[in-house]
């Protein structure tokens, strides 16, 4: 009993040392998002260049995922650890101290992103290594409710702190939060690593593939899906439009083509009796398949919405972000009630049940925000609709990487946090894309309907239907104003602009909104595809499961 008591007690510590910093790996997208006004006038530049800064850190660990987890093998994941977090705590400091964009993009962007990479893997890795059975369920819940819980608490913190100091101090206090990390290291138990070869040719074309395809998808709001629009970019003054078509097309083929020719690579490692990047038969095991996708549309639906609903309180409303914090509170309160409780159902419900409650949540409070967004904020139906969606994501968050990690062997456990890492990121990365690629594209699309429509504009709708496609942006109607005014339109000419610009900016977050729905609906279509009770999966997935190792 005594023994028993002491493996508690250093098992308590590791969940606490790890918790600290999933936490803080998960607070600095939403601190970055409830921010996004005060952020771009600070560093004096745009919504679509901060979106841009948004997925390239998502998609950094997205493409470097997977080699982050394998060189914890290599290393052991205590070491991978410890050096994620001083590589992630130098990108805190260079992002709090950044002066413009291109600073905020190599701190934030690129250097926390690494760091990450080699922090998230080992977290799995070792919580895999320490925990069994119910208490490895449990360890993981928690985990699962804490980055609910930072996620949940990341816009009133970003939101505080930006309203009353700036938003350079978070991310400063996430330097000091790495360094005392630090100090607590001998809390973790030492891991061993593993003697081998990293494949260099598959982390390229994993890398190179999965960059591309989210690129692609990030400007495509700016460049086109298909047809090029007058923004496409330019060598010596020709526009890059092979075969007349947008680069944004020739970008995803291109990056569909390097990952299928990833998928051939590592199966031919595997053939020739050596260690792949991943190993493709783990993607053979349902219940691991069926738990990484689940986990990327969960972080799909709600980075996308994370990133919307700031836009419409401070651009639209004129929130601070404060203001912002204080309104997105149902949907964070929700989500740590429900991300900390879901994992006290574990064992009492199946994680597909679980899932399916919280995705259904998800939808319905989707749904609930196409109605509610308007020219002026419906408070209660907006809370109702953000709590459902709190709730969903709570639940959704305090099962799957159980389901994930469960699936396979303690010692594949960086192998799988790197695959997990992957399909969070990815899903994360896209759902900011793709939805920022809707919500341009809809704006851009109906005011020009509205301009083009509007007769009091007649003399210059064509003019400005023009200058709005050629500068895409999702700006205040003060800053259409203004533009207006500069380009000498007349008083009521301004006043009927702003009036379908404002417009157009509600159908445009309606319509994104209304795209995250669809995509949830999808999402929920394929979830019956998780298990139906917890535990290390069936016969068959025991034997998918023996033949990786």
């Amino acid at each position: 009993m005594k023994a028993d008591t002491q493996v508690k007690t250093a098992s308590w510590a590791v969940l606490g040392m790890l918790s600290a910093a999933q936490f803080i790996m998960v607070l600095d997208t939403t601190v970055m998002n409830v921010s996004i006004s005060q952020i771009v006038s600070d560093l004096n530049t745009t919504i679509v260049g901060l979106q841009t800064a948004i997925t390239v850190y998502t998609l950094v660990m997205a493409a470097f995922m997977l080699i982050g987890g394998k060189l914890g093998d290599r290393w052991g994941s205590k070491r991978a650890y410890a050096i994620g977090l001083l590589v992630y705590g130098a990108g805190s400091l260079t992002t709090a101290l950044s002066p413009n964009l291109a600073v905020l993009l190599i701190g934030w962007s690129f250097i926390e992103g690494f760091g990450a990479v080699l922090v998230i893997p080992a977290i799995a890795a070792l919580t895999a290594a320490t925990y069994t059975g119910r208490q490895r369920a449990l360890a993981y819940g928690v985990l699962g409710g804490v980055s609910g819980a930072s996620a949940a608490i990341g816009p009133l913190i970003g939101g505080w702190v930006t309203a009353y100091f700036t938003w350079r101090l978070v991310f400063a206090t996430e330097t000091v939060v790495v360094l005392a990390l630090m100090l607590f290291l001998r809390a973790i138990p030492a891991t061993a690593g593993r003697k081998g070869k990293l494949d260099l040719a598959g982390a390229f074309l994993s890398a190179a593939g999965l960059g591309a395809v989210v690129f692609g998808v990030l400007m495509s709001s700016q460049w086109g899906w298909v047809t090029p629009s007058p923004s496409v970019p330019t060598v010596n003054g020709v526009a890059l439009t092979p075969l007349g078509l947008s680069p944004v097309f020739w970008l995803i083929i291109a990056g569909m083509i390097l990952l299928w020719g990833f998928m051939r690579r590592e199966e031919a490692v595997i053939a020739a009796g050596g260690e792949p990047l991943l190993d493709t038969r783990l993607l053979d095991i349902p219940r691991l398949r069926a738990g990484l996708t689940t986990l990327l549309s969960q972080q799909f639906i709600i980075m996308s919405t994370f990133f919307v609903l700031p836009l419409y309180l401070q651009t639209v409303l004129g929130y601070d972000s404060l203001q912002t914090g204080k309104t997105i509170l149902p949907l964070s309160l929700s989500l740590f009630v429900f991300a900390l409780g879901g994992a006290s159902l574990t064992g009492r419900f199946s994680p597909k049940r679980i899932v399916e409650v919280g995705l259904t949540s998800m939808l319905v409070g989707e749904v609930l925000l196409v109605g509610f967004t308007g020219p002026d904020l419906r408070r209660l139906g907006f809370a109702i609709a953000l709590a459902l969606v709190g709730a969903g994501l709570g639940l959704m968050a305090s099962q799957i990487s159980n389901v994930n990690m469960s699936s396979v062997p303690a010692e594949r456990g960086s192998e799988v946090g790197g695959l997990q890492g992957t399909a969070q990121n990815l899903g994360a990365s896209l759902g900011t894309a793709f939805i920022g690629s809707i919500l341009i594209a809809a704006l851009v699309s109906n005011f020009q309907t509205g301009v083009l429509s509007n007769p009091a504009l007649s003399n210059v709708s064509q003019e400005v239907a023009a200058a709005a496609e050629a500068n895409a942006n999702f700006v205040t109607v003060d800053q259409v104003r203004t533009s207006a005014e500069q380009a000498g339109l007349t008083a009521e000419q301004t006043d009927t602009l702003v009036e379908e610009y404002a417009d157009a900016q509600i159908a445009a977050l309606r319509s994104a909104f209304a795209g995250i729905a669809i995509f949830t609906l999808i999402a929920l279509a394929y979830v019956r595809r998780l298990p139906e009770r917890a535990g290390t999966g069936d016969a068959a997935e025991a034997a998918a499961i023996a033949a990786t190792v």
